[in-house]
């Protein structure tokens, strides 16, 4: 396993809310007795994102801030169903809290419907400026800020990945759900691939059925390779995205680290945990006073790429040593 840094998110709504004691002042409030909460909507389950919302609460305690002692943070759940997201982010909104943190570009989208006034970190977001989230990346303006995703040349960098281990790459399946902001993100897609002289095709794998049709039509289109466009997904899906992608036995590139850890071939995305330490540096920022219309965006500091090498055994991929040097996780 080697790790580097490389340059530069439907079912009910699960909620784990934590509630915590003031203990002393607060920098978020000129009344000493009220203890700041921070809410978090995440679109996926707990158990997916684990290591993310630890990576957040350490890194807030390193900052001074300890959950149920001086913030108090409530984290809510829509396991994998986008729909809840509107209702989880007016929940959170009239529970008072004071920053929202929104995961993925459904999530934001439905924190900032439901609040023009509280101040939201945004954390993988894919083109604030496109989607009219923010007004430029240096000064946001509005009540929104945080970390976003630069799609172009995560686009380009996978492609290339998926050239490295699939040389004759003419024909490639792209399997994408109707997520808010994937219209732009299958125009960079394709127009990417044209580029290089690889013809993509969009699948729609909404329903179980719909991916099992996806994958008939893209077996019978005889693609080259597989790219999965949209976010984690819950875990069943993700499951039968994966078993399709082997029985049809073709190599695909994911966005998430939860794909090759679930038995995907290999992901290129941004570290989650890293994205999360960044996006409590905002809340810190926040907490103590700064308006969210000042704080420039920021891009990932780290992104990861993970192998998955009995993924690429089963479908007789052979990675050239020079991927597996570059790894960042190679998972056996």
């Amino acid at each position: 396993m080697r790790r580097r840094d490389l340059l530069a998110l439907a079912g009910g709504i699960a909620i784990r809310p934590v509630v915590g004691v003031a203990q002393g002042n607060t920098a978020a409030n000129s009344n000493p007795s009220k203890t700041p909460r921070i809410g978090v909507v995440f679109p996926i389950s707990r158990d997916a994102a684990h290591g993310e919302v630890e990576a957040l609460l350490d890194s807030l305690h390193a900052l001074g801030w300890d959950n149920g002692g001086n913030i108090v943070v409530r984290e809510h759940w829509a396991d994998g169903h986008a729909e809840r997201l509107p209702s989880i982010a007016r929940q959170l909104v009239s529970s008072a809290v004071d920053v929202l943190v929104a995961v993925g570009t459904p999530a934001t989208l439905a924190a900032r419907k439901a609040t023009t006034t509280v101040p939201i970190v945004f954390v993988g977001l894919g083109d604030p400026v496109g989607l009219r989230v923010v007004n430029s990346l240096a000064r946001p303006g509005g009540n929104l800020t945080g970390i976003s995703l630069e799609s172009t040349g995560l686009i380009t960098r996978r492609l290339e990945l998926l050239r490295e281990i699939v040389p004759h790459l003419g024909r490639l399946a792209v399997i994408a759900r109707d997520d808010p902001g994937m219209e732009q993100r299958s125009l960079d897609i394709r127009g990417i691939a044209s580029r290089m002289g690889v013809h993509a095709r969009e699948f729609q794998a909404i329903t179980g059925q719909a991916i099992e049709l996806a994958f008939l039509w893209l077996t019978n289109d005889r693609a080259d390779a597989i790219y999965v466009a949209s976010g984690p997904l819950g875990p069943a899906k993700r499951a039968e995205i994966i078993a399709l992608a082997a029985k049809a036995r073709l190599p695909a590139i994911y966005s998430f680290r939860a794909f090759p850890a679930a038995g995907g071939l290999m992901s290129f995305g941004t570290d989650e945990k890293e994205s999360f330490r960044q996006a409590a540096m905002f809340i810190d920022k926040i907490l103590k006073g700064a308006k969210p219309s000042e704080l420039p965006v920021e891009h990932p500091a780290k992104f990861q790429l993970v192998i998955n090498m009995r993924a690429a055994s089963e479908i007789g991929v052979s990675m050239p040593q020079s991927l597996l040097a570059r790894a960042d996780e190679v998972i056996e």
